[in-house]
């Protein structure tokens, strides 16, 4: 049961961490990342889409990032460009994604529940089955894992040891300063949230084309906001994102095997959002965001 609920850790952590690691690039770029459950859930509608049309699940995928990214740059673009509020922005497009997606699922499929079913990307770590104990956890997850892990240490190279990672820092901590010098705040800025949509983009294609084979209606069940507070709780540190993303993950899991034990399953689906809220209060009193967050060049 131990060896079972770590791995339901890991595969349940995935698009959890994916989309904290895109928040990190956003909000790292001064821009609030509350859209992620936009991008993750219109990302795990593209990624049906594509595997739908295509017949190749891992073009879905693509289609899956693709779609994390049409929302990242509209996010970007209200924003940037328009100065929008950023919390309204990211809430708007929150609300338009679960309409968007219920819409186009009636348009394609004429059914505002699930989509039908298309071809999932099955690559797993098989080749590991036969390491003692390791090879229990790690056997059967997804491809994505390694990916995922990769993703993490990369982005914390790229933002902590590279001359593009302190632009955008400095950047999120005072765009005046970083376009007084030359910086170009705008595009620093699209960057930033044009990665966030990408990766949680693919966080959402996970969930419709690697834990499932179907799309749902609302199926990202609010991982974006939890998400949010993953970034929060790393201080916006990509390896640190990976780690608390895991804490979430285990919530999940545990929730899941709570199920059969005569627990009411309202009381238990609620575990992942309990944690999310005792970190928002008692976990976060000392963490600020980078001081540009929601700040423009000109302010």
């Amino acid at each position: 049961m131990i060896l079972g609920l770590l791995a339901s850790t890991l595969s349940l952590s995935i698009p959890l961490v994916l989309a904290a690691l895109g928040g990190v690039m956003s909000v790292r770029s001064g821009v609030m990342a509350l859209g992620l459950e936009s991008m993750m859930l219109f990302g795990a509608f593209s990624a049906v889409v594509g595997s739908w049309f295509s017949g190749n699940a891992f073009v879905g995928l693509l289609c899956g990032i693709l779609g994390g990214l049409v929302i990242g740059l509209a996010h970007a673009l209200l924003s940037v460009r328009y100065k929008m509020n950023q919390v309204i922005s990211g809430i708007g497009l929150n609300l338009l994604a679960t309409a968007a997606t219920t819409l186009f699922m009636q348009i394609i499929w004429n059914n505002k529940g699930s989509s039908a079913t298309v071809a999932s990307v099955d690559v797993t770590l098989s080749f590991l089955q036969n390491i003692p104990v390791l090879g229990e956890i790690f056997a059967r997850q997804s491809i994505l894992l390694p990916v995922t892990i990769a993703i993490a240490i990369v982005e914390w190279f790229v933002l902590f040891r590279t001359p593009f990672g302190l632009r955008l820092r400095f950047v999120g901590e005072n765009p005046k300063a970083a376009s007084s010098i030359g910086i170009p705040v705008h595009k620093m800025k699209y960057i930033g949230v044009a990665i966030c949509g990408m990766l949680a983009g693919l966080g959402g294609a996970y969930l419709s084309i690697v834990s499932l084979d179907m799309f749902v209606r609302d199926m990202s069940a609010s991982r974006g906001y939890i998400a949010v507070a993953i970034g929060i709780l790393s201080r916006y540190n990509p390896v640190k994102a990976m780690l608390a993303g895991s804490l979430f993950g285990f919530c999940e899991a545990v929730q899941i095997y709570l199920q059969g034990y005569g627990v009411p399953s309202q009381l238990i689906q609620m575990i992942p959002y309990i944690v999310t809220l005792l970190v928002l209060v008692f976990g976060v009193r000392n963490i600020k965001p980078p001081a540009g967050v929601g700040a423009h060049e000109d302010d």
